[in-house]
């Protein structure tokens, strides 16, 4: 690694926005010896900036098409990149700044990406990645240089990258998402590759599916490349179909508390999941007299579908509950692969030996996608107590819905019943468990001067459950709306 001296960069390209994150991080490329060791003096560095995101609404159904609301959050994950001719990628995380960990390196020559100018296979680079603890992390950057490889050709001569993440992982606020964005808007940067934020975020989406090896939808990717300050990303998952931003009213505002159960979407409860909505949904396409064709070789189905378009949550309800007696509330893998050969899902499996809640996963999106659209129209609208009412129950049937898939927990169903008993006498509504659920954070809606009664519910949770949460409050841009920093110790 190159050794420097210590020397202040000064940006020459961008703005720091007055953002108190992205001013301490240029601090550390001048002052830390991390940095000071990582990089050459003499080359610019390209800094990003990517946040995490509150799910108000939609969470789980993403991967079924359904509409969805996301926040971006205050708390971001910052990157630096210095391209070079070494023929290699060095690695520096300065650890998750919220989980207290500590410094991480990894090196590798991109020889080992692409062996004889050729790109790893996506399967072969996720193996290169879980073969070894200390290299698993490194799986969400690098995994940005073999996406970009696969899907836009590129190919690279070198590069030093530093990571500095503030958002805390495992609370279900997308820490990886925005660790992915973050690096692929600082490589692209560095390397003068134009993406638009829609691109930015899918190809940031097949880091964590396809390198990464974790099954998400789309919604956490759109939200720290698309997202904006103080509003509402509003994205139709069909796939990535952002629909524009709604303002959070002067009204209300949204915050999080962490559950301290910690989040993972490579869980098996969300993969279930997951798994048990497209079973469903081929199901339905069968009951339906749905064209289907299935690949001998795998266990994909295309599902010929010009009614819902390939997306289940396009089904009404009322369209849902002709079908639903018929749908097993649960099914052997092995069944259901006899019968039906598989889902039209490309990032999961279905395991012949396990069995898969069915039932609920499949009507989760159909009535989520109808509970979100109905949030949008009463948000649009001019506030009253009795909208304020409908808008918190619409949260707290969303997290019912949740706890009938499996995806609930004791933390989420604490926090939940806190947030009842202060009601609206205290300003609070509504409250729902966030993203993949089995833990994380919760959302909740309350009147803008609530935050004093949303702190409270923090230290009540916290002497329950001897936990002492973090809050989440306040917003900040998406990697787009922030765009980059070239920066320059010359």
């Amino acid at each position: 690694m190159a050794k420097t001296e210590q020397s202040a960069y000064r940006i020459v390209r961008g703005s720091t926005q007055g953002l108190q994150d992205v001013e301490n991080f240029l601090l550390t490329l001048s002052s830390s010896p991390e940095a000071r060791h990582l990089f050459d003096r003499e080359g610019d560095i390209f800094v990003a900036r990517a946040p995490g995101r509150l799910d108000v609404m939609g969470g789980i159904a993403d991967y079924s098409g359904s509409l969805v609301l996301q926040l971006p959050i205050r708390q971001a994950a910052l990157v630096a990149v210095q391209p070079n001719n070494s023929h290699s990628v060095e690695i520096v995380s300065l650890g998750n700044i919220e989980n207290g960990r500590s410094r991480t390196d990894f090196a590798m020559p991109l020889n080992d990406l692409a062996p004889e100018g050729r790109p790893l296979e996506y399967r072969a680079a996720r193996d290169y990645f879980l073969r070894s603890p200390e290299r698993r992390w490194a799986a969400y950057i690098a995994g940005a240089l073999l996406v970009l490889m696969h899907e836009c050709g590129e190919r690279f001569s070198g590069l030093r990258i530093l990571l500095e993440s503030h958002v805390p992982e495992g609370k279900g606020v997308s820490s990886s998402a925005a660790i992915e964005v973050a690096t692929m808007q600082a490589v692209c940067a560095a390397f003068d590759i134009k993406l638009e934020p829609r691109s930015l975020a899918l190809l940031s989406q097949k880091v964590e599916n396809l390198v990464v090896g974790a099954p998400c939808g789309v919604m956490d990717q759109m939200t720290a490349a698309c997202g904006e300050q103080g509003r509402l990303l509003k994205l139709l998952c069909q796939p990535a179909d952002v629909q524009g931003t709604l303002a959070v009213p002067n009204e209300i505002a949204f915050w999080g508390i962490d559950s301290g159960v910690r989040h993972s979407i490579s869980g098996s409860d969300y993969s279930s999941v997951r798994v048990g909505a497209f079973m469903g949904y081929r199901i339905i396409a069968e009951l339906a007299g749905v064209r289907v064709h299935a690949d001998a070789n795998t266990t994909q189905v295309e599902i010929i579908d010009p009614r819902w378009k390939g997306y289940l949550a396009n089904l009404t309800p009322p369209e849902f509950q002709q079908y639903r007696q018929q749908i097993p509330e649960q099914m052997t893998g092995k069944d259901f692969l006899v019968k039906f050969q598989g889902t039209t899902d490309s990032v999961t499996h279905v395991d012949p030996k396990r069995t898969y809640a069915v039932r609920q996963p499949t009507a989760h999106p159909v009535y989520e996608h109808f509970r979100v659209r109905t949030f949008v129209h009463l948000l649009a609208a001019q506030l009253n107590e009795k909208q304020l009412e409908r808008l918190g129950e619409l949260m707290y049937q969303s997290h019912a819905s949740y706890s009938a898939c499996g995806l609930g927990s004791e933390g989420t169903d604490l926090l939940i019943q806190l947030v009842r008993s202060a009601g609206p006498r205290n300003g609070l509504y509504g409250a729902k468990i966030t993203g993949g659920g089995s833990g994380g954070t919760v959302a909740i809606l309350g009147t803008r001067d609530a935050g004093r009664a949303v702190n409270e519910i923090a230290s009540a949770y916290a002497m329950k459950n001897g936990h002492i949460p973090m809050v989440f409050d306040h917003s900040s841009p998406g990697a787009a709306a922030f765009g980059f920093l070239r920066t320059t110790s010359k």
